[in-house]
Parts: structure tokens; C-alpha cells; sequence
């Protein structure tokens, strides 16, 4: 059994000044980097345990990427939507789920293929894409979907 999700954390290299971060899986508000207090980008993995947690109750709108490990398409779009993860942090989160190990998220987004890419809000649907895209269509759909960028609410 793995931790529970506030109890989660990747490193995360900063693209702006390289010093390592711990990231949380669920935390409040956006991280940001310990050292230049610039934005990182924000990606974990979720399940049918701590989807909620992770995903609903967060500020940031959520890209989720619904994906099976034997999934060719799914590990050629895994990378670009890293690299999103990147250009966009501050601006959004990147949550994964293995639909193979959970069938409650899968069944919830009535998945029917994969990759399916979901943006979403405090549980609320925003946007939603079947299939893999190139990076370049993948950026216009995700920021096409979120909300507009006020600097004034970022911290």
C-alpha cells in the first residue's frame, strides 16, 4: 500500500535555477521553488484511493491523463504533456492514473480508450480529449481550456 497522498512527494529539479524541490502529491495553494520562489511544475500520480485528494480539491485546474501502461500512445504523449507540465506551471497541475489499477476513476470519466486527457476544475469537467495529439495541438487544447492568467492571484 503507498502513502497517502499528503504524505507524497517527488523531487523536482527547478527549470529556472536547477535546485531540487520536494513537491507534495496534494498540498494547498501552487509549489513554488525553495530557492528562486519561482513556480514549478506540479505532476503525480493519483488512483481510486486518493483521486479526490489529489485532483478535485486542488486550486490549480488539473490535467489528467488517463493511461495504460501497454498503451503505445500513452507513453509517446507521456513527454509532451511533461513538458506542459513545465510551460505551465503555476498555471496547472498534471495528475496520472493507471486506468488498468483504477477502475473507479476510469469508470467516473467513462473511459473508453486511452490516452483520454481531461482538464478539470474542483471535479468539474472543463475540457476533454480521446487520443494522443503532437505537443504543439496538445498546448492549444490544454490552454484553450484553462482559465485565463491572472498574475494578480498567483503566489
Amino acid at each position: 500500500m503507498s502513502a497517502p497522498a499528503e504524505q507524497r512527494a517527488s523531487t523536482v529539479r527547478c527549470p529556472h535555477c536547477g535546485r531540487a524541490n520536494r513537491v507534495p502529491a496534494a498540498a494547498e495553494g501552487t509549489p513554488s521553488c525553495g530557492h528562486c520562489h519561482r513556480p514549478l511544475p506540479w505532476v503525480t500520480d493519483a488512483g481510486d484511493d486518493d483521486f479526490a485528494q489529489v485532483a478535485d480539491h486542488t486550486s490549480l485546474p488539473v490535467l489528467v491523463d488517463l493511461w495504460a501502461p501497454w498503451c503505445g500512445p500513452c507513453r509517446m504523449v507521456s513527454p509532451a504533456l511533461e513538458q506542459l507540465a513545465v510551460e505551465l506551471a503555476g498555471r496547472m497541475k498534471l495528475v496520472k492514473v493507471d486506468v488498468d489499477q483504477s477502475p473507479r476513476i476510469a469508470a467516473r470519466f467513462a473511459v473508453q480508450a486511452v490516452p483520454t486527457l481531461i482538464v478539470q476544475r474542483g471535479g468539474d469537467v472543463l475540457a476533454r480529449q480521446p487520443g494522443a495529439m503532437p505537443l504543439a495541438a496538445l498546448r492549444e487544447w490544454v490552454q484553450g481550456a484553462l482559465p485565463p492568467d491572472r498574475p494578480e492571484e498567483q503566489t
